[in-house]
């Protein structure tokens, strides 16, 4: 090989491994992304203590069909000073989870059981900030949501 054609063949192999480092996504982790919605209309059917104003549901929409392991909700603030704080809902997946594109929080998740035998999702607070972690197998995504205060019945046009 003469000179000229080591130089455009070493040239060739930094393009290619330009190419694919830039333009491809194979060195790259996927994640899931996920998209919360505020579900106005009624109030959450989450059983709530009476002191505590109550809030629309949340719908969590994700960016595939996953079979989900593990779906956690945490308080933000408290999850920034603490990594072990406690969740508010937390399910695992027993075996084999159906795999699903969305759910709503504190309902049942085909599939999925909650980490603590019997514990049931706790009441969601308006205007606090709340941080949700989804895990699909090795695959994980995370989001932040605000809930807000439902509008009493006789306030809604």
């Amino acid at each position: 090989m003469t000179r000229n054609g080591a130089v455009l063949t070493f040239v060739a192999v930094v393009l290619t491994i330009v190419y694919v480092i830039f333009f491809t996504d194979l060195f790259t982790t996927k994640s899931i992304l996920i998209i919360p919605q505020i579900r106005p209309g009624r109030e959450s059917a989450i059983p709530r203590p009476s002191d505590s104003p109550p809030v629309y549901p949340v719908v969590f929409k994700l960016n595939g069909n996953y079979r989900l392991t593990s779906v956690k909700v945490l308080n933000a603030k408290e999850f920034a000073t603490n990594k072990y704080a406690t969740p508010l809902w937390h399910m695992i997946s027993e075996s084999n989870s159906v795999p699903q594109d969305w759910f709503m929080y504190g309902l049942r998740i085909p599939g999925l059981k909650p980490a603590i035998p019997r514990s049931r999702p706790q009441p969601l607070e308006p205007d606090v900030s709340y941080l949700l972690l989804v895990e699909a197998g090795k695959l994980k995504g995370q989001t932040n949501f605000i809930t807000r205060e439902a509008a009493p019945l006789g306030a809604r046009r």
